[in-house]
């Protein structure tokens, strides 16, 4: 049986690095430096929220503004 949705709730590191337009060696830099939420299936299978990745790079990388 297959459920079929418009957004898989989880994609693999080349679909993500697709998805946001980066490298996959870009993904592992992140989740070396642990930027990003992933599900460590295995040690070779991470899994990804790509809404819950974008959330924690816009918490990341956000440019703040500076006050006086």
């Amino acid at each position: 049986m297959t459920v079929e949705t418009e957004e898989a709730l989880f994609v693999k590191k080349p679909e993500l690095a697709r998805a946001l337009g980066v490298s996959v060696r870009t993904i592992d830099w992140w989740i070396a430096k642990r930027f990003i939420p992933y599900v460590a299936v295995s040690p070779r299978l991470h899994l990804f929220s790509v809404k819950e990745v974008e959330t924690a790079l816009r918490e990341k990388f956000e440019v703040q503004e500076r006050k006086g």
